[in-house]
C-alpha cells in the first residue's frame, strides 16, 4: 500500500510551474516553487517540523510539552501540525498585523494565540519576541525554537529546497529569488545553490521600509518604516540571514506586492499571498534584464486563502489607498460583454413602454440603462 504515516510526510518535494501570461514578451523561464502545496500552506512546514524534531533529539523538548514561538502566522502553522502529530501543546506570539485567517488557522489546530501590537518596538515588553520569551519562561517543559537564530531553520533549507531546486532544474538554474524575513530560506537554499554553482545569482526580495537592501549595500542599520505585506522584511538583522549568499535585494513596494499575488491568481491561476507577490516582482524584475537561457527560480510563500480578508479584498485595499477605483468606460463594458456590447448607443423614450424597454435590455444583454 502506498500511504505516509502521518501528515508531515507530506512536506517537501513540492513542483516547479513555468508562469507563462506575466511574462509575456520576457525570453528568460521565470519558474514557481510552489511551497503553498505543503500540508500546512507555506514553505514554513519545512522548519516547524525541523526545528521541533531537533529539539527532541537535543532532548529539550520532552512529552507532553509545549511549543512557544513567535510569528507572522506561517511558521506556528508549521510548528501546529508537528505538534499535532507528536502530541504538543502550542502557544503562538503575533502581531494584530497578522491576517485573521492565520490566527484563526492557528486556533483550529489547537494552538492558543496571543496577540501583540505591531507598534511595539524590538526589546519593549509588548513586542512579540518579548512577550514569547517571557511566556516560555512561564510555562514548565516549553521549548522556544527562535525561528530567527535556530540553526535548523537555514538547515532544513539547505538539505531540502535547495537540492528540490537543483534537481528539479537539472542543474540549469541560474537565478534564485526569496523573500527575506528569519532568513533561512534564502540562506539555507542559497547556501545549497552557491556550492553548486557559485554563479548562480541568489536575490532577496524585500518591502519599501525594511531594513535589508541598505543592510546589503552599505552595512549599516537603518531605522526600518511600516510596510503592509507580512512574513518578510524586518527592522533588524535576525541571526539566520547569511547575507553573505545574497547577491542583491530587490525593494518592492507594499501596492505592487498585493497586486502582482492579486495578478497571480487571474493571471496564472496560482493563488497565494502577499510575499509571494514581492517574490514575483522581484523575479520579473531580474528576467527582464536576464539572457534568454536564464532560468528564474522563485518561492510562492503561502497561500492567498490567508489572506481573503486583506490584499484578496477590493474593500481592504480600497481602505488601505492601494486599488485605484476602475473608470467605466465604453471599451471596460465591452470586455466584460465579450466583445458582444452595442456597436451603437441604444436608448429609450418617455413614450416607449416598459415591456418594449425591457425586451430591448433582454436581447442586447444589459442589464440597466443610465439616464440620459
Amino acid at each position: 500500500m502506498d500511504y505516509h504515516d502521518n501528515i508531515l510526510g507530506l512536506i517537501g518535494h513540492t513542483p516547479l510551474v513555468k508562469l507563462n501570461r506575466l511574462t509575456r514578451g520576457i525570453k528568460a523561464t521565470v519558474l514557481a516553487k510552489m511551497e503553498n502545496l505543503n500540508p500546512g500552506y507555506s514553505v514554513k512546514d519545512r522548519i516547524g517540523v525541523a526545528m521541533i524534531e531537533a529539539a527532541e533529539r537535543e532532548g529539550i523538548l520532552k512529552p507532553g510539552g509545549t511549543v512557544v514561538e513567535a510569528t507572522s502566522g506561517n511558521t506556528g502553522i508549521g510548528l501546529a501540525l508537528a505538534a499535532c502529530v507528536k502530541g504538543y501543546k502550542c502557544i503562538f506570539v503575533m502581531t494584530d498585523k497578522s491576517s485573521v485567517e492565520k490566527s484563526r488557522y492557528l486556533k483550529a489546530l489547537g494552538a492558543d494565540v496571543v496577540i501583540t501590537p505591531v507598534s511595539a518596538k524590538p526589546g519593549t515588553p509588548d513586542h512579540y519576541v518579548s512577550t514569547a520569551k517571557r511566556i516560555a519562561s512561564e510555562t514548565p517543559n516549553s521549548f522556544y525554537p527562535d525561528q530567527y537564530s535556530h540553526p535548523a531553520n537555514p538547515e532544513a533549507h539547505y538539505r531540502t529546497t535547495g537540492p528540490e531546486v537543483w534537481e528539479q532544474t537539472e542543474g540549469k538554474v541560474t537565478h534564485f529569488v526569496a523573500g527575506i524575513g528569519t532568513g533561512g530560506t534564502i540562506s539555507g537554499t542559497g547556501r545549497y545553490l552557491k556550492e553548486k554553482n557559485p554563479k548562480i545569482k541568489i536575490i532577496g526580495a524585500d518591502p519599501y521600509g525594511s531594513v535589508f537592501k541598505t543592510f546589503k549595500e552599505t552595512g549599516k542599520l537603518i531605522e526600518a518604516t511600516p510596510y503592509l505585506v507580512e512574513g518578510i522584511g524586518q527592522e533588524v538583522i535576525p541571526p539566520n540571514v547569511h547575507i553573505k549568499y545574497v547577491d542583491d535585494v530587490i525593494n518592492v513596494t507594499d501596492r505592487e506586492s498585493f497586486e502582482m499575488s492579486r495578478q497571480m491568481g487571474r493571471l496564472e491561476g496560482l493563488f497565494c499571498g502577499g510575499s509571494t507577490g514581492t517574490n514575483v516582482a522581484a523575479a520579473l524584475r531580474v528576467a527582464r534584464e536576464a539572457a534568454e537561457d536564464a532560468v528564474i527560480v522563485f518561492i510562492v510563500c503561502d497561500t492567498g486563502e490567508h489572506y481573503l480578508s486583506k490584499h484578496h479584498s477590493d474593500e481592504w485595499m480600497k481602505e488601505k489607498r492601494l486599488l485605484e477605483p476602475q473608470k467605466i468606460t465604453a471599451a471596460l463594458i465591452s470586455g466584460t460583454k465579450g466583445g458582444q456590447a452595442p456597436k451603437s448607443l441604444v436608448w429609450v423614450t418617455p413614450s416607449d413602454k416598459l415591456a418594449d424597454a425591457l425586451a430591448k435590455m433582454n436581447e442586447l444583454g444589459l442589464t440597466n440603462f443610465a439616464r440620459a
